[in-house]
């Protein structure tokens, strides 16, 4: 069998196509046949509050356009542009992910670059704690 399997928690929200469902009482295991569908899990979602340095700012809008609360062409210029900004900033594995951020904002895959960038959401803190030039840098 081929296909996204989502494993909700009980009572745990999840949003399909711009649709909030939510589990009941017990753990569920879902599988997605259809491979152009959107699916953002509450748990995976920021607060626009928390969206206060680039990387953050640029998975929020890539959350946006996944839920369909965002202009996807709209989305994929300010994520293209955001991520352009962070290109020669980031080393290493976390550059790669932003170039392969890059690569799926183009392609419109939304998911993909929310998950390209989360995963460096406690090094970008680092680096802005560590140095006002970088911070300053990434601000721009």
């Amino acid at each position: 069998m081929t296909g996204l399997v989502i494993k909700l928690k009980p009572n745990e929200k999840v949003l399909v196509n711009g649709v909030l469902l939510q589990n009941g009482d017990r753990a569920a295991r879902l599988r997605v046949r259809t491979s152009d569908v959107s699916i953002l899990r509450a748990r995976d979602a920021i607060p626009k509050e928390e969206a206060n340095t680039p990387l953050k700012r640029v998975y929020y809008i890539a959350q946006l356009a996944l839920a369909g609360e965002a202009d996807a062409d709209q989305a994929v210029g300010e994520l293209l542009q955001g991520l352009s900004a962070l290109k020669g900033v980031f080393p290493g594995d976390a550059g790669e992910d932003v170039l392969r951020a890059i690569e799926a904002a183009r392609e419109q895959k939304f998911f993909v670059v929310m998950r390209a960038v989360k995963k460096h959401f406690e090094f970008e803190r680092a680096l802005l704690e560590r140095s006002p030039t970088v911070a300053h840098a990434m601000a721009s």
